[in-house]
Order: C-alpha cells, then sequence, then structure tokens
C-alpha cells in the first residue's frame, strides 16, 4: 500500500477560466452582480495591477480614465491589534467607513491579522490561540505530524455586537490587551473617497503612499490569440477551450512581465525556452501597459475596469489583471485577468487563479 501523500501548504494553484457576456456598462449605475464584476469584488489585498491595451486607444484611455480618477494611496503604520478597536479609529473607519488592512506575518507562520469589509481575520498558533481564549476553527493542512497546527478566529466588526460591554467584543478587548499586543506594521488603505476630519490614522504617524501608474508604450509584440475560436464555443469542446484559454493567458501574462519572448526579433535558443507565440505568429501588433503596484482595493480596480470598458470602443480588446498578496507561501498571491476580445457582443474571458483554497 503506497502512504499517503503529506499534506502541504505547497499545493499548486488553482485556474478557473469563464466565457460570457458583460451586457451593458453604465458608469453611473456600475453593476456589480454576476462575472464578472463579483470575480472583481472577490479580490481582497491586491498587490499590483496591469492594464494592456493596444497603442492606438492610449490616449483615449488615459485622458478619459487615467487621469479622471485618484491613483491608489496607501499607508504603512505600526499599530497594535488593540489599537484599531478603540477610539475614534474603530468608530470612523471601521463603523461607519470601510478600510483595508494587513499586518505583516503568514497564515501559515507566527501570526497575521486582516481586515476587509468590516470582518477582522486571525491566523493564530496553538500556543497564542489558547492563551487567548478565542473562539476559532482550525486552519491548513491536517493530519501532518510534522505540521505545527494553525487556528483562525473571526469577528465581524460592524455586527451590533461589537460594541464595549458585549460579551464577544470584551473578550477581544482582553485578548488584545493581554495576549495579542505586540506592535504590528500594517499596510493600511481608505476605501471610501472621504477621510474623517481630523484623521484617527495620524496620531500613529503613518507613511503614506500614492501609487502613479507605471507607463510602457508602443512596444511591439507578434500578434497572439484573443478570442476563442467560435467553433470550439458552439460545440462545447472543453479540451479546445482550455487549450485556447491558456494560449491566450500565456501571451497576456508575458506582456505583463515584458518577456521579450513576444517580441517579434527573440531568438533565444529553444533549449532555453521552447515557447512561440501560438497561431501564424506573422502579424505584430504595438500595445501599452499601465501599471499600478502598492496596496490596492477591489473597489478602486471595480470602477477602473467599468470605465475602461465605457472609454474603449465595442470591438476594441484590453485586458485587466490584478495580483493580490501572498499571505502564505512566497509569490503565491491569487490573481485575476480579464480580457475583452475584440469582437461584438461585449464577450469577456476571464481567468482566476486561486492560490489560498
Amino acid at each position: 500500500m503506497l502512504s499517503a501523500a503529506a499534506p502541504s501548504i505547497y499545493q499548486a494553484p488553482k485556474c478557473f477560466a469563464t466565457y460570457g457576456t458583460m451586457g451593458h456598462v453604465d458608469p453611473k449605475q456600475a453593476p456589480h452582480r454576476g462575472k464578472p464584476w463579483s470575480a472583481i469584488m472577490s479580490q481582497d489585498f491586491i498587490h499590483k495591477v496591469d492594464l494592456v491595451l493596444p497603442s492606438e486607444l492610449f490616449e483615449l484611455v488615459f485622458e478619459k480614465v487615467i487621469e479622471t480618477r485618484q491613483s491608489p494611496q496607501y499607508s504603512k503604520v505600526t499599530m497594535t491589534l488593540g489599537d484599531i478597536l478603540e477610539g475614534d479609529f474603530f468608530t470612523e473607519y471601521i463603523k461607519k467607513g470601510n478600510v483595508i488592512m494587513l499586518s505583516e506575518g503568514k497564515m501559515t507562520a507566527s501570526s497575521l491579522f486582516t481586515l476587509h469589509d468590516g470582518t477582522l481575520l486571525m491566523y493564530l498558533d496553538k500556543e497564542v490561540y489558547e492563551r487567548a481564549g478565542l473562539v476559532g476553527k482550525p486552519y491548513g493542512a491536517k493530519g501532518g505530524r510534522g505540521l505545527r497546527p494553525r487556528w483562525v478566529v473571526s469577528f465581524d466588526l460592524r455586527s451590533p455586537a461589537m460594541l464595549r460591554g458585549k460579551k464577544g467584543f470584551d473578550r477581544l478587548i482582553y485578548a488584545c490587551k493581554n495576549v495579542l499586543n505586540q506592535p504590528t506594521t500594517w499596510l493600511f488603505a481608505n476605501v471610501d473617497e472621504s477621510t474623517p476630519c481630523p484623521d484617527p490614522l495620524q496620531r500613529y504617524f503613518p507613511a503614506s503612499f500614492t501609487s502613479s501608474p507605471g507607463i510602457t508604450r508602443d512596444l511591439v509584440v507578434v500578434q497572439g490569440p484573443l478570442d476563442i475560436a467560435s467553433e470550439t464555443l458552439a460545440n462545447a469542446d472543453r479540451s479546445s477551450f482550455e487549450e485556447g484559454a491558456t494560449e491566450c493567458y500565456e501571451w497576456l501574462s508575458l506582456i505583463r512581465l515584458g518577456s521579450p519572448r513576444v517580441e517579434p526579433q527573440d531568438n533565444i535558443d529553444p533549449y532555453l525556452s521552447r515557447y512561440q507565440v501560438p497561431g501564424d505568429a506573422e502579424g505584430q501588433v504595438s500595445v501599452c501597459k499601465l501599471s499600478w503596484q502598492g496596496f490596492v482595493s477591489s473597489v478602486w480596480l471595480h470602477k477602473l475596469l467599468v470605465g475602461t470598458v465605457a472609454a474603449c470602443p465595442s470591438t476594441a480588446w484590453f485586458s485587466l489583471s490584478a495580483s493580490c498578496f501572498s499571505k502564505h507561501v512566497p509569490g503565491g498571491g491569487d490573481e485575476i485577468m480579464i480580457l475583452r476580445p475584440p469582437v461584438v457582443g461585449a464577450k469577456y474571458l476571464m481567468w482566476e487563479i486561486n492560490v489560498s483554497e
């Protein structure tokens, strides 16, 4: 009998590809339900955003979308967990406002705290979990003797029960004062466009940053695939769909990376790389890339997608990608990529790469 493989945090990521129709997009009444909108909003802590589009659309998108909206802003601040749950910070930013926060640490080692949409998640090892006296659930791979048990504790801080004098909240405050009381470095971003006055964050002396777009213009690449063959969709051919979706994803990802593999003059030794742009690979196209890097909310990404869809002609293509922070294995964050093919009917092709599940 073969022994079972040891549970591991180094699991292969899962990729889900979806082909569908966006429908009409009104920037004044932006959609949030259904894909791709719900998939965009499900991203939690975004690290990098890339917008790739033909060079002839750059001026249009830059004027109507980029210049008309504020670049992502975020801060790096040192606070204890208890500081978040006290005073004006708790009232203005959590009860009334909407912020996202990510602490240093990993899900699989030490302690990690996240705050998203009013929900506080705490990833703790067994010793800290037992000392804190909180109620949580086991987290991570189970059944391995060599793995240290982990626990996750969740609190909805916007719940009416999360107030002084309530049993559950007082227990959380006690744990923050007596166990989870170490100063921690956080990334902080205000999802709302308005900031309280006076700003409760300033008492902790944050370092503030603005994610200005990095622009790469007139990048000439070999024309790659930008849609799924109509025969594949008509016949519901799963294997052909997977192959076509993979080819599109690879080509767009290499543009994101700035790889010379998609450049017309690339002549790398096949021993080092066997990649070739799918298809005839005879045509060339000039593209541009806009990149934002920092700590970005899904709300900002959603507005960017809505604005780009509304600004571009209906038959023009573009792709929007977002990479989330890794909360366990370095470089292993969730990703999402949306391609609008150059076809009529407001179609889209979306890839969701899930690492944390």
